[in-house]
């Protein structure tokens, strides 16, 4: 089966993480992406980290593999033109630039739809295009500390923890993909396109979910609480005697099966601890006594046991530890990559599985690699015009 984005084409005006990250995803599923960079600079993700695979950043490969790259000057006039005609030719056009640089390079959403009335226009900022916010410059870390995600990440009493993944901008990322299906699908039954604002500060909000609206039923404001639970006890990651085990007790099934197992039964009847509300008032109690009996045997040993009762617990694994589970080489989530030069890399795979789907991955483009492609099979322009633009500093 084609893949489910076969036929979709994107000028992808992105840079850094967010908003490549969300091309990819889509690039993966079968469109055409079309990274737009500047000549001669390009993505500065290209640049990014001193570890490279096959002449490549390891950080600009993992979010813009499956993609073609075109270098087109875009504040000259002519490069403008060239944009245009391809705006024609496709179906969404794709950016995280601030809404004044997007209106200076006539990119905004008012100036492609003058030439392609159906075009889907996306634009990923920190803060939305309006607001007392609008204008500030942000990353990761800041939007993480001001949607409040680490006021309660952490260990209580120590300082605020950033989230290893970068939600920051990886919530916008998955949110401007969603945004963007769905934008296609309505498309496809009105024939309209349509202007998507996505704000990374927005999406990272949207997650606190069940913590904002226990807030507002009159909870105590959120603190750290490390790898536990606000309301779920015991949840959390426990010492091992050679590392660390997670374990989430969500029912008092759960409850008596785990207290059988550590040979502790009698805390099952225990009026402190008989339901999951008596737990919570009393986790100070509790923990202690469980990490005494969890530190007796290996993570392994206790991951085995306690999985043959169905007690939902899970090792916790280091990176390389992830490369190589079984899980995850099973369903494709560790692939491996061809590396143009020769021999292969192994890269994460696409999370999103559809029946009977082909699936493809291409190592990142190299810059510029696909301008003659794309100038000559999408646009018809000759070998000499090419040349030309190139002399000229166009593309």
């Amino acid at each position: 089966m084609k893949p489910l984005l076969d036929g979709v084409r994107i000028l992808d005006m992105s840079q850094m993480l967010a908003g490549p990250y969300c091309s990819m995803l889509m690039a993966d599923l079968g469109a055409e992406v079309i990274k737009i960079e500047s000549p001669g600079e390009g993505d500065r993700i290209r640049q990014m980290g001193i570890y490279r695979i096959g002449g490549q950043s390891a950080y600009f490969l993992s979010i813009n593999r499956n993609k073609k790259s075109v270098t087109l000057n875009l504040k000259s006039e002519k490069g403008r033109e060239i944009f245009y005609e391809l705006v024609k030719k496709s179906d969404v056009v794709f950016d995280n630039l601030r809404p004044a640089t997007l209106q200076k390079l006539g990119a905004s959403y008012e100036h492609v739809k003058g030439h392609n009335p159906k075009i889907i226009s996306c634009s990923i900022t920190a803060f939305g295009p309006d607001g007392p916010y609008a204008d500030h410059p942000a990353f990761d870390l800041t939007l993480q500390a001001i949607s409040g995600a680490m006021s309660y990440t952490g260990e209580p009493g120590r300082p605020p923890v950033r989230m290893g993944l970068p939600m920051g901008d990886l919530a916008g990322a998955l949110m401007a993909a969603f945004s963007i299906s769905s934008a296609l699908y309505k498309r496809e039954k009105t024939g309209e396109g349509c202007k998507l604002d996505i704000s990374l500060l927005d999406s990272v909000v949207s997650l606190h979910t069940y913590v904002v609206q226990y807030l507002v039923a009159g909870s105590p404001i959120p603190e750290q609480i490390g790898s536990g639970h606000i309301s779920v006890v015991p949840y959390g990651a426990f010492k091992t005697a050679d590392g660390w085990i997670t374990i989430a007790i969500f029912t008092e099934r759960f409850w008596e099966n785990f207290c059988n197992i550590l040979g502790v039964p009698e805390l099952a009847k225990d009026p402190r601890f008989t339901t999951n509300n008596d737990r919570s008032k009393n986790r100070g109690v509790l923990i202690p006594m469980i990490e005494e009996k969890l530190i007796a045997k290996t993570t392994d040993e206790w991951v085995e046991i306690l999985s043959k009762e169905r007690i939902p617990c899970g090792a916790l694994n280091t990176m390389d530890k992830v490369l190589q589970d079984e899980q995850l080489r099973h369903r494709d989530m560790i692939v491996a990559v061809e590396i143009p030069e020769g021999g292969k890399t192994e890269m994460l795979g696409n999370p999103v599985k559809a029946k009977d789907m082909d699936q493809m991955y291409r190592f990142s483009p190299e810059l510029g690699e696909h301008t003659e492609q794309i100038l000559t099979e999408i646009l018809g322009l000759e070998e000499l015009e090419i040349n030309e633009l190139r002399d000229n500093g166009i593309i």
